[in-house]
Formats: C-alpha cells, structure tokens, sequence
C-alpha cells in the first residue's frame, strides 16, 4: 500500500468515527440551494481531512466539496490534488437515512490515483490505487458478471437542479425501467460507485456529479474490473458533466441507451421536455 492510500484510509476511518458520533443528534442543517442541505458535520469533518492532509501532503492541493465554489477551477495537469467529499449524501444524514459516505479520491490531471470511500453505517472501507487493485475491508473485490442490460440492476441519481428539468431526468429513468431488472436511487454517489465495484450494482449513470463525488469511487470501479466513461463512452473526465461506470460486459449497451435517450428517446415514444441548459457551474 503507498503512502498516499494509507493515509487516505487512516483519515477516512477517523471521518467514519466522527459522522458515526454525530449521526441522530438532533442534527441541525442550512440549505446551500433549494434543495441541496448541509451541515456542521460536513464542515467539521473536511476542515479535519483538511488539516491531516496538508500536514502529510503539504505540496497538494485540496478540492473539498464546502470549501470550493460552485465554480471549480481544473488543476494543473502536474498538479497532484485530493478531492474531497466530508459527507456525500447529506440530505440522507439529515433525515437519519443510514445511506452516506466520506470520499477521498487522488489524482494529477485526468489520472485517478487512489480512491478511499468509507461507509460509517455499514463499517465499510472500499480503497484502491491505480494498478493495485480493490479492496472492501481489506478483502479483494471484482465487478459483476452480469452480460445483458436486461439482467442488470443499475443505480442512478437527480443533480440539485431536477426540479427545473424534471421531465429531461425521468426521461433516463423511464428508459432504464423499460429495458433493465431494475434500478435504484441511493442518494450517495460514492457508495453508488463502490456497489459497481464489489457487484452489487451492475451499472450507475448520473448527471452533474462533480470531482470529490466521483474521483475515488472511479478509481475504486476501473481497479475492480469495471469501465467508466462520459455518456457517449468517451474517457471519463472528473470536471465533465455526465458520469457513467460499469461491470465493462454491459458498458456499450448502456451508452447506446443514454446516446438513444440523449436523441429524443426513439423506439419507447418517450416523452421528453426540452434538454435542460447543463450548466457546469451549477452545483450537484
């Protein structure tokens, strides 16, 4: 293990402990939009992960989801930076969901690195390194085998913006229903990823996840096997607006899928509204 994914693992098991002690405490939330939540847990524990990493990686630099803007300036191609999410699945912590994770992702440029994303509720610890392999709890873990997009069960999830493009969304939605076993909507991104990972998802798309939500889940799918890529099965890009992960067996079904939806959802009559501006400086 390098030190940068032991140190990750260390920080990210500390952040378990902490979201662990605050989960059901009467826990008290501000709304950072319309419907996007946070709480004193996501900037107690970033301003903790924080401060451990910049006392071990001094030269690093740090993107965590509270302390940046809705604006994310993309790094140096040279330049190694930790993305960092404290709390994804906040909305699910403030109602008592037990459906949330800390994320900690490394990368220079495009290159995913290491990935660490703990599950507090479950004491689930998913870490990778590019070339190293993925792990649950130290036990190596692979995608699954499932070879048809009408076997699969696949996960996805709403960008902040849904209730402006509803219709644009469920259009996805309607699509995957009509053609997959079944899909589901967990409300944590990371977790979302690492399911892919270990088998228990088959496949996950989402719109308008940012960096902290998907750099070390990504990581976490490719050394498990899996694929990941934009909607039209292009290299996956961290600062792009469409993420999409798989087993790799049902990664061309699903992008002609999304390509079919993205065309105006021919073959179903799908009833789609006009496509939504995707703004990449609105957060998700």
């Amino acid at each position: 293990m390098s030190r940068f994914l032991e140190v990750a693992q260390a920080v990210a098991e500390e952040a378990g402990e902490q979201i662990r002690a605050a989960a059901g405490a009467g826990i008290a939330f501000e709304h950072k939009g319309t419907i996007d939540l946070v709480t004193a847990v996501d900037h107690a524990v970033e301003a903790f992960a924080t401060e451990r990493l910049r006392a071990e990686f001094p030269a690093h630099l740090i993107v965590g989801e509270e302390a940046s803007s809705a604006a994310i300036a993309r790094p140096a191609a040279d330049q190694l930076a930790w993305y960092l999410d404290p709390l994804d699945g906040t909305t699910n912590f403030a109602h008592t969901y037990p459906q949330y994770s800390f994320s900690l992702g490394l990368a220079r440029g495009t290159e995913l690195i290491a990935g660490v994303v703990h599950d507090p509720t479950r004491r689930e610890t998913f870490t990778a390194e590019k070339g190293g392999g993925a792990f649950l709890n130290g036990t190596r873990i692979s995608v699954s085998q499932t070879g048809a997009l009408s076997a699969a069960l696949i996960g996805t999830g709403f960008p902040y913006d849904r209730r402006q493009h509803v219709d644009f969304y469920l259009s996805y939605v309607r699509e995957f229903i009509l053609t997959t076993h079944g899909i589901r909507r967990g409300g944590s991104a990371a977790i979302d990823l690492c399911a892919v990972a270990c088998g228990r998802l088959d496949g996950f798309w989402e719109w308008k996840l940012k960096p902290w939500d998907t750099v070390a889940g990504v990581v976490i799918v490719r050394e498990a096997g899996g694929t990941a890529s934009d909607f039209d099965g292009r290299e996956f890009d961290p600062y792009g607006l469409q993420t999409l992960v798989s087993n790799g067996r049902i990664h061309d079904e699903m992008v002609g899928l999304l390509k079919k939806i993205g065309a105006g959802g021919e073959g179903r009559g799908a009833s789609i509204s006009p496509r939504p501006r995707l703004n990449r400086d609105e957060r998700s």
